[in-house]
């Protein structure tokens, strides 16, 4: 009898043991992730950009206590990649046949790189094997390697263990970095069998085992400025099946839940308009029924004003949602949201409450934004007056790699390389880069006409000399600060048509190393005109022999022509009584580039690349949205662009 209890308490130990372990283990969902609860496996549900390739969203990716703490996990030419470097293409992902398993197949088609990533859970964690179609190409070997990128900002200041060793994550990257001149850094360490990353802190901790060569640890934001932290394996020699095999362990807190996020109108409300805060929900909290609205004393208190139920959302990808109304209050005053025993960062009800949140858009972006000009604000210089000596005649059949195409035909009177007369005028450089995006600038022009005609944007903070080519932030001169950016924008639209009688793509660095500036616009290049006679670092007469003007890349395309007869044609009417000349040469350009469009100047089938605009159709499917084919542009023959023009012609 003893026997039989004993079994059947073991029995019973067991099968807990059990349901413990499959309760930790990672499953399968629908959407083909892998989740247990505080821990999400993400595998190459995003992929890498064709663009700017490392975007840090693709491959395998890992979300930690509601946290994306890891990404980028593929097979990688680089140890520390660059936003440019080569990145394999998705090919396809499937179940596998164990379970809980997802197998990805990916390319490197250029150098004959084909291989397969299966996920598998596998105890608490996850297994990662990398299986290769043949071994690598010789030219590979010492280059391929599996990386996993891991986010700084989790992980500044904490420590990891590379099998005993101790070490500490820097907070700015410091190297070391190779000798060899090639800007490469060297590890932070390296050879072991495990790694694990800030042992101390359960909420980041993880520890990646390796059964195929030994892990490294290096920090790629001593390349560049947008690395992370890369665990990485190099792929031996020779090796196919399970060339790389990791053992993933994510620290997971038991039952640990998402705290719920309260989303509302940081601006604030009028009163009279709805308002309706959207809550976001872990499925596994327990959410209250109910949320608050308290309105904030000058003493400090938190005075309830309302308490109502919340109103179910659904579901939606990884979240619970609920809505709670409090449209009913319309008292002015400085108000919360409390819900969950947790108050939110305050918000106003007033009906001044949207006046001027479009402020530092125009008098701050879009001034600091602004090209061949010099930019100051009080003690902080943003550029001396840059790219002065724009631009160069961008050779023919090429793909730059910021997205700008061109074709056989120039249409352009310039040899490719020859200097541009004319283009150093105006203009506002892309959000973040240093190019004049045409179709954007056009855009940027017709959206501050609209802004004057529909709100009256008669807001003044900035000091615009054209002449002197100068800009000054927080300094009013009397003329409201929407004209002069209308201004500004047109000179460069009506540059370019008076050299080349068309809309151009746009005008780019040559380079990537100038692409890649961060900084004073004025120092990327050197203001002088390119002259093929004199040597890289010569300078005589205005001119010098450094090839770092940008290049302009001069595709006549329909799209881009009605986007700028729309903007001119919008420049017309702002600067009618401020500028008169030039709203009269700018309705000018704007009826030519019409009708030339009405009259099909350029004909289908004549040779040229309706696809060459910069980024058009990949960035209107990844990130901006560009408008320079024929097909976007006839969609854009209805739109208000084409009314605008239409309307001043």
């Amino acid at each position: 009898m003893h026997r039989k209890v004993l079994s059947a308490l073991l029995a019973s130990a067991a099968a807990a043991v059990s349901g413990v372990a499959m309760a930790q283990s990672l499953t399968l969902t629908p959407a083909d992730t892998l989740e247990r609860q505080g821990l999400t496996v993400i595998a190459d549900q995003n992929q890498f950009s064709p663009i700017f390739f490392d975007e840090k969203n693709a491959g395998i990716q890992i979300v930690l206590h509601g946290n994306r703490i890891a990404t980028d996990g593929a097979v990688r030419l680089d140890k520390t990649p660059e936003q440019w470097a080569p990145v394999p293409a998705f090919v396809s992902r499937t179940r596998g046949t164990e379970p809980n398993q997802l197998v990805v197949r990916s390319t490197y088609k250029d150098v004959k790189l084909d291989y397969t990533v299966k996920v598998t859970a596998e105890g608490d964690g996850f297994r990662i094997a990398v299986d290769l179609d043949r071994p690598l190409p010789a030219a590979l070997v010492g280059k391929a390697g599996f990386n996993l990128d891991f986010l700084p900002s989790a992980y500044f200041g904490k420590t990891y263990l590379m099998d005993a060793a101790p070490g500490l994550f820097p907070r700015h990257p410091t190297g070391p970095m190779a000798k060899d001149g090639s800007g490469d850094p060297l590890p932070l360490t390296s050879g072991g069998k495990s790694v694990t990353l800030a042992p101390e802190d359960p909420m980041t901790r993880v520890t990646i085992t390796s059964d195929q060569g030994p892990l490294t640890l290096y920090d790629a934001r001593a390349r560049a400025q947008n690395g992370w932290f890369v665990v990485r394996s190099m792929i031996a020699e020779g090796a196919k099946e399970n060339a790389i095999v990791w053992h993933v362990r994510p620290n997971v807190i038991k039952d640990w839940v998402r705290a719920p996020v309260v989303s509302f109108n940081q601006a604030g409300y009028t009163p009279n308009r709805p308002k309706v805060a959207l809550i976001e929900l872990d499925p596994h909290f327990k959410a209250p029924a109910e949320a608050e609205l308290v309105r904030l004393t000058a003493d400090g208190r938190e005075e309830p004003v309302l308490r109502a139920r919340t109103l179910p959302r659904g579901h939606w990808t990884r979240y619970d949602y609920a809505a709670f109304d409090f449209s009913s209050v319309r008292t002015p005053g400085i108000y919360a949201i409390r819900y969950a025993g947790v108050t939110t960062n305050p918000f106003r009800i007033a009906p001044d409450a949207y006046a001027r949140i479009w402020q530092t858009s125009l008098d701050t972006f879009l001034a600091e934004q602004m090209d061949h000009v010099g930019i100051r604000e009080q003690y902080r210089v943003w550029s001396a007056p840059s790219h002065l000596d724009d631009a160069r005649q961008a050779p023919p059949n090429i793909t730059h790699f910021d997205g700008y195409k061109m074709g056989a035909n120039l249409d352009s009177p310039f040899k490719a390389g020859e200097h541009i007369p004319g283009l150093a005028v105006g203009g506002f450089q892309d959000a973040g880069d240093y190019d004049i995006q045409t179709p954007e600038n056009a855009m940027v022009v017709r959206d501050l006409v609209w802004a004057r005609e529909l709100f009256g944007l008669d807001w003044d903070e900035t000091s615009v000399d054209e002449a002197a080519r100068a800009v000054e932030i927080r300094k009013p001169d009397g003329v409201e600060d929407s004209l002069q950016q209308i201004r500004h924008g047109a000179l460069q639209l009506l540059a370019q048509y008076k050299v080349f009688g068309h809309a151009i793509v746009g005008i780019v660095d040559p380079t990537l190393r100038q692409y890649a500036h961060l900084g004073d616009a004025g120092s990327q290049t050197d203001g002088l005109t390119y002259d093929p006679s004199l040597k890289p670092a010569e300078r005589k007469n205005g001119a010098s022999g450094a090839q770092d003007d940008r290049w302009a890349f001069t595709t006549d395309l329909p799209a881009n022509n009605l986007m700028v007869a729309a903007g001119l044609a919008g420049a017309s009417r702002a600067l009618a009584q401020s500028d008169p000349a030039m709203a009269a040469e700018a309705l000018h350009a704007a009826e030519a580039l019409w009708a030339k469009q009405q009259q099909g100047v350029i004909k289908a089938g004549d040779g040229r690349d309706d696809s060459t605009s910069p980024r058009s159709a990949q960035r209107q499917r990844h990130r901006h949205g560009r408008a320079a084919d024929h097909q976007q542009g006839r969609q854009g023959l209805c739109g208000p662009s084409a009314r605008a023009a239409a309307g001043n012609t």
